[in-house]
């Protein structure tokens, strides 16, 4: 059985070299909160989360820095993966 990848220190380092832009939602373009960590980060809808800008689903590649992205935990959820992003806090009504 082979182990989980995200477990391993390559992808721990890339989400370490992630966090350390502290860069906003690349979803949503608001501010991530980086000093929620630890087992807390998994429920705060809005602690950094390492999204993948093509899902891995689709071909994308867990490791390739070029494919990291920064997000919310509740933005990269709600993206799924879709290789679309709807921007979040648009509205129709004109």
């Amino acid at each position: 059985m082979a182990s989980n990848p995200r477990n391993g220190r390559r992808y721990r380092t890339l989400c370490a070299a992630q966090r350390a832009l502290a860069l906003p939602c690349w979803i949503c373009g608001h501010d991530i909160r980086y000093d929620i960590t630890g087992p807390e980060a998994g429920r705060a809808r809005w602690a950094f989360t390492l999204d993948h800008l093509v899902p891995l689903s689709k071909g994308g590649d867990l490791l390739d820095p070029a494919n990291a992205r920064s997000a919310h935990r509740r933005c990269n959820s709600a993206r799924g993966n879709r290789l679309t992003v709807r921007v979040q806090g648009t509205s129709r009504r004109w």
